[in-house]
């Protein structure tokens, strides 16, 4: 008699932006996303709403959590991080963390071609911003990095596209981010499946030169 495996159930978190956005999913039959726009009030309700999202499920189903690290709003990040995680801290297991940004390419990927680069900005504070390039690896699991987050003036951001020669146009953030939720928990499944398991002490935000 064959035993039946049962499935890997992840948790998505995303914090950095004014909008909240959480995720769950089974990756092959169930996907739950739900965004709340609260702006300044995170830290009153997320322990709130991430009770009701996830009342169908025991926090034993899950196996691992993702969270997105920033770049974006310094005290909704820190808020996100810390209650992933604790979370994965009682719960012993891996953590994932996920750049804002990738998400956002993760996101927008759809529009683009395996090896085609993803130019993703946010606007940062005096004049500088956030940029990242990725592209879509062969296996289209993922993304591989071209340029890692950093925060740059514009002109500095020009002469490292001039000096990779590319052309690309990019992909501006919006302000709210939680919608990519479900990006940041695909992408964490993928290095799952890549066997690895961060603990939870390796995770860390990024603040950069947040406008918030």
């Amino acid at each position: 008699m064959t035993s039946l495996t049962p499935p890997i159930y992840g948790l998505g978190l995303h914090t950095t932006s004014s909008q909240l956005g959480l995720s769950f999913s089974n990756f092959s039959t169930e996907y739950y996303t739900k965004t709340w726009n609260l702006d300044r009030q995170l830290s009153n309700y997320l322990h709130q709403y991430l009770q009701e999202f996830i009342q169908a499920k025991s926090w034993q189903d899950f196996k691992f959590i993702a969270v997105a690290t920033g770049p974006g709003s310094f005290t909704s990040n820190r808020i996100g991080l810390v209650t992933a995680r604790t979370l994965a801290q009682q719960l012993t297991i891996p953590l994932f963390g996920i750049s804002s940004l990738a998400a956002f390419a993760w996101f927008k990927g759809s529009n683009y071609q395996v090896n085609e680069p993803i130019y993703v900005q946010m606007k940062a504070s005096r004049g500088q911003f956030y940029g990242a390039i990725y592209c879509k690896n062969k296996q289209d699991n993922g993304l591989d990095i071209i340029v890692n987050d950093t925060v740059m003036l514009p002109e500095d951001w020009a002469k490292t596209l001039q000096d990779l020669n590319l052309s690309c146009q990019p992909l501006i953030t919006p302000s709210q981010l939680g919608m990519t939720v479900s990006s940041v928990l695909e992408l964490a499944d993928y290095q799952w499946q890549q066997g690895k398991r961060p603990h939870w002490s390796e995770v860390m935000p990024f603040y950069g030169m947040s406008v918030v």
